[in-house]
């Protein structure tokens, strides 16, 4: 028999049913995008994703897509991109220009569901030294980057931009980089793309993302605050 769904009217509560419960891995819908929340989500394996007309939805897929720090796949012509020195890397700089930009693309393109809520939402956790943004610049100007979520040592990606060929991949390599060196587990890509595929990304199933999950969230404390670099 198919499941009957079960997704999840939230109220003020900010507790989130079993991620087994999810209906073709929509979990929940409602609720709001407050800090307690929005870290609740993440610590519970869930992330929200809507259209900007749509009431919130609070997804945990069947699949997940991550990377492995030590599965890292840099091809040859970015290996010389790197070593040409043609981006500069800067941490937390410019997360609402990074998260707007995010937006803007996805909006020119194909629809967003960074709404004006989400951004709000996320510059505050970034205020709150949760969110942050790896970035790209070149000559003064960003061109490219990607934001997310830090806790414990799991690094929760989120959406990036490249306005110039190859500086989203360069803000990427960075932030694995960045990872790597301070004792993070996997990236959450959440959903695959050819863009992360090409980059080393695999998919696992819930499952074995719950479990990845629970062993890095309690494997060390919240690096609250800036993250700024330049480099």
């Amino acid at each position: 028999m198919d499941q009957e769904p079960k997704v999840t009217l939230l109220d003020e509560t900010i507790a989130f049913p079993p991620v087994e419960d999810a209906w073709e891995g929509l979990l929940a819908v409602g609720g709001d995008l407050q800090e307690a929340r929005l870290i609740a989500a993440y610590e519970h394996g869930v992330f929200p994703w809507y259209g900007e007309n749509d009431p919130i939805l609070w997804w945990a897929p069947e699949k997940r897509s991550v990377l492995f720090l030590d599965r890292l796949h840099v091809a040859k012509s970015m290996r010389s991109v790197i070593n040409q020195d043609r981006f500069e890397l800067r941490i937390d700089t410019a997360f609402p220009e990074v998260i707007k930009a995010c937006a803007d693309v996805r909006r020119s393109e194909e629809g967003t569901w960074i709404s004006d809520d989400i951004v709000q939402a996320y510059i505050q956790l970034h205020e709150l030294g949760l969110a942050h943004s790896f970035e790209a610049w070149r000559e003064g100007k960003l061109v490219g980057g990607l934001y997310g979520v830090s806790i414990g040592q799991m690094f929760f990606g989120e959406s990036m931009f490249s306005i110039e060929s190859n500086a989203s991949k360069f803000a990427f390599i960075q932030l694995v980089e960045w990872a790597k060196d301070h004792g993070y587990g996997p990236i959450d890509c959440q959903i695959s793309n050819p863009h992360l595929a090409s980059l080393g990304a695999e998919i696992i199933s819930r499952e074995a993302y719950s479990k990845l999950l629970r062993t890095h969230l309690a494997g060390g404390t919240t690096l609250r605050g800036k993250w700024t670099i330049h480099k």
